[in-house]
Formats: C-alpha cells, sequence, structure tokens
C-alpha cells in the first residue's frame, strides 16, 4: 500500500494504491477515514452523515474492485467544489451494472446501488488496463 496525501496548493487530496486482495478494503477504508478527519479540522462536513456516506461508497467501490477486478487498485479522494470526488481505479473494464440482490447467498448486488443512491453524479470512464468509477458526494 502506497499513500500519497495533501493539504498544502490546490484542493486536499489523497491516493492511495492497493494490491487487490481482501484486506485492501479495511485498509482504504482507514485511509480514507484519516484523510477525512485531517479534512473536517479545516472544512467540516455539513453534517457527520456526509462523512458516513463516503466511507460506505468508499467501502463499497473498493469491495467490489476486489471481487470484480483481479489486481491492483487505486483510491483517490479529493474535496472539489464542496463535494468529495472519490475515485477508484481498477483493472477491470466493464463498467458496475446492477444485479439481483442476494440476501440468502452471501453474492451482493447491494454495493453500486448504494453508491448511485448516496452520491449526486456518478461516471465510469474507461481508462488504459481498466476502468475508474468517480463518485460525487456532498460534503
Amino acid at each position: 500500500m502506497e499513500i500519497t496525501a495533501s493539504q498544502g496548493v490546490g484542493a486536499p487530496h489523497l491516493r492511495a494504491e492497493f494490491d487487490g486482495r481482501p484486506p485492501a478494503i479495511a485498509r482504504a477504508r482507514d485511509a480514507a477515514d484519516a484523510f477525512l478527519a485531517a479534512l473536517a479540522r479545516t472544512t467540516p462536513p455539513a453534517t457527520d452523515r456526509h462523512r458516513e456516506d463516503v466511507l460506505l461508497v468508499v467501502s463499497e467501490l473498493v469491495t467490489n474492485a476486489v471481487r470484480h477486478a483481479p489486481g491492483p487498485l487505486t483510491l483517490c479522494l479529493a474535496l472539489v467544489r464542496g463535494s468529495i470526488q472519490i475515485t477508484v481505479g481498477d483493472t477491470n473494464p466493464a463498467p458496475p451494472r446492477p444485479r439481483a440482490d442476494d440476501l440468502h447467498g452471501g453474492t451482493g448486488g447491494f454495493g453500486w446501488p448504494i453508491v448511485q443512491r448516496l452520491a449526486h453524479h456518478t461516471e465510469v470512464p474507461a481508462r488504459a488496463g481498466g476502468k475508474e468509477i468517480h463518485a460525487f458526494l456532498p460534503w
């Protein structure tokens, strides 16, 4: 895991790279939590709920990358015009797609709908070797 964070010139941001194995999910959430805590000291969220929503979306996007895209992934967070931009880059070029929820089989199906419900905007641009998912949430 490699993490870089900046609070200096320009928008505060975090960039963290992970190996794509399951422990990356908790590590990504921890990195996001530390970034948001530091950000809140200078630019607090409008409500505590906004912070929790950002952490939930980070968890969902990174979990989906670990489950559906073999290999490394990148998490970036930035404060952009009053919103938190969450970007997760992974190695699977296919965009997320809704699928049937599976309460009993444990295969999920909840992550992408949660992201779409909490974000006021999402984008899924292709990139060399995979895709990025951008989700913008209120801060």
